[in-house]
């Protein structure tokens, strides 16, 4: 059935919030009005529900390598499967160029893992680690031709991941004038690497070590080095997965000076502290991602960010590796890492607890209103990478990605009921209050209670317009 009408749920957008009827036709939102009446459709009841539209979480990493065998242990399928139960119907992964090969290739390669399997839309940053003349030349046309509007740069992981200065510069000017915009993550590289190898020298060999030779200075000296590269360039900048206050003073003071500098951050440093780090054993390695927890100032210093618009976006770096090696392998677990910290693989899961968690301590924790928090999970990853109006609102002639939630139910964020492969949650056993009730995508409903009705293969890959242009 192509009609779906929603009858009566109270409709929140970044800017509005009243109770109405929306009427979704052949994937698109026909109509939104008070006591439609519609002959042949599939009605859904949202009294008492808030219907918002679908999350959009900007940075993923799906059945990514990262090296010497390892991978992430979520496929496509499963991690868009997870965030759809999430209340995400967009996520925007990565298509990785390794050395010598073409950044075209790279997404070609992910476009053909991604069709078949992804149950939710999607679109990819390409990820450039080996910057030469006949790579730059290729960028105008990944953004024109195929809709890749925003391009991943690492200041840290030398000899891996890590480009020079001069590199992001080149890549900033050559996208720029395109609507490309680059997206950094932001550590000194070099200097962390010392700081590894003077831990290890010393016998330092547990998680706690990452932590610890990762300093928040680290990250506010590469923000603020960026910062003023782009500022060069004259492009706009994105810092990824922002965590330090140190990083957030350098975004303020140049978007006061009318810079275009953006960020995100991610729930993991808004709900969580360095202290997790102080687990025994092993188990602190559930907590190795980058960059690491930082303490309760930091924290307070993202909300704020949040609340003011020094931070515009909050996505998740789902990037899981099971704790356990027995679930999937030991290639997709933490287990590699287990005597020396420098080789736990780095990431930590989220997709599915985004909404929930950002409602709960943000709406219900009085730290936002209602509006921004569809901002934040929505409207503004639309408009920021190029998918607004298509994405990210409730309007006429937009795809029907709508989510109906329950704002009064509590229940437990765990491994135990959550959709991804990794086996275990940064928040297990946390009581929140709100809840997805049901999922559609273009119309069709795909997640219904804890009911799975959706399909592999049914999510569309979303070609984008410019990146940081709009917001």
């Amino acid at each position: 059935m192509d009609k779906v009408l929603i009858k009566g749920g109270r409709i929140v957008t970044a800017v509005d919030d009243y109770v109405a009827d929306v009427l979704f036709d052949n994937g698109k939102i026909e109509a939104i009005g008070r006591e439609l009446n519609v002959e042949d459709a599939e009605i859904h009841d949202a009294a008492d529900l808030l219907v918002m539209p679908g999350g959009i979480d900007a940075h993923v990493h799906m059945e990514t390598p990262m090296g010497n065998g390892i991978e992430t242990c979520d496929s496509f399928e499963s991690g868009t499967r997870s965030a759809a139960f999430g209340g995400t119907t967009t996520i925007i992964d990565f298509a990785q160029q390794f050395k010598g090969e073409s950044a075209k290739l790279a997404l070609d390669r992910r476009l053909a893992s991604a069709e078949p399997q992804c149950c939710i839309d999607y679109g990819f940053h390409s990820i450039l680690t080996d910057v030469n003349p006949a790579v730059l030349s290729e960028l105008p046309d990944l953004v024109n031709r195929d809709g890749v509007s925003s391009f991943k740069l690492y200041m840290a992981y030398p000899d891996v991941l890590m480009v020079d200065d001069a590199d992001i510069y080149r890549t900033m000017r050559k996208v720029g004038d395109h609507g490309g915009m680059v997206n950094l993550h932001a550590e000194n590289g070099i200097v962390i690497q010392a700081l590894i190898e003077e831990a290890l020298a010393a016998g330092n060999t547990s998680p706690k070590f990452h932590q610890l030779t990762r300093p928040q200075l680290m990250e506010g000296e590469a923000t603020h080095r960026v910062i003023r590269i782009a500022e060069l360039a004259e492009v706009p900048v994105y810092i990824v997965h922002l965590s330090a206050k140190e990083a957030l003073e350098a975004v303020v003071e140049a978007r006061d000076r009318g810079i275009p500098a953006f960020a995100e951050t991610c729930p993991h440093y808004l709900f969580l502290d360095n202290s997790e780090y102080d687990r025994p054993g092993f188990d602190a390695a559930k907590y190795v991602m980058t960059p690491p927890l930082r303490d309760r100032e930091c924290q307070q210093a993202l909300w704020r960010g949040l609340r003011f618009d020094d931070l515009q976006i909050v996505s998740t770096d789902h990037c899981p590796f099971c704790f356990n090696e027995k679930a999937h392998g030991l290639l997709k677990s933490k287990q590699p890492g287990r005597d020396d910290f420098s080789k736990i693989p780095n990431g930590a899961p989220g997709v599915e607890f985004r909404l929930p968690l950002l409602f709960d301590g943000g709406v219900g924790g009085g730290r936002i209103n209602i509006n921004r928090f569809v901002q934040l999970m929505a409207t503004a990853p639309a408009k920021m990478f190029g998918l607004f109006p298509q994405k990210g609102t409730i309007a006429v002639g937009s795809d029907a990605d709508v989510i109906l939630f329950d704002p009064n139910e509590t229940h437990t964020l765990t491994a135990r009921t959550h959709h991804s492969n990794v086996d275990y949650s940064l928040f297990e056993g946390r009581r929140v209050t709100g809840k997805v009730q049901k999922v559609f995508l273009r119309g069709t409903l795909i997640v219904d209670g804890d009911n799975w009705r959706g399909k592999a293969g049914m999510g569309r890959y979303l070609p984008r317009s410019a990146s940081g242009r709009i917001l």
